[in-house]
């Protein structure tokens, strides 16, 4: 995994204690997860945004926003990022529609 991810992983699981007044993290933590979900689905739209406009460079920066706020809910629900990788190994070899399928979602 990237060093910056796993680096970023450790800031946020530290930070969630902080003073809400001094650390972005620990405001979203005092505000709790449906918070933490609104930030996350927001930045969601602002990268399908950047991507339907073709615009590069702010769907790296929306990417990184996304990135950052999925860390900070599942930090909240005390999983990491080795369970989402964990995952995705999982389902290494498998055909996405036969995981879809298997899944039952359409």
């Amino acid at each position: 995994m990237n060093d910056i991810l796993r680096s970023l992983e450790k800031t946020i699981v530290q930070r969630r204690s902080a003073e809400p007044d001094a650390s972005y993290v620990a405001s979203l933590t005092a505000k709790g997860r449906a918070k933490m979900a609104e930030k996350l689905g927001e930045e969601a739209v602002e990268a399908v945004i950047a991507a339907v406009q073709d615009d590069k460079a702010a769907m790296t920066g929306e990417a990184a926003d996304l990135l950052f706020h999925l860390m900070v809910l599942l930090a909240d629900m005390d999983l990491s990022l080795d369970d989402v990788t964990g995952e995705l190994a999982r389902r290494e070899g498998v055909s996405g529609l036969e995981e879809k399928a298997a899944r039952g979602t359409s």
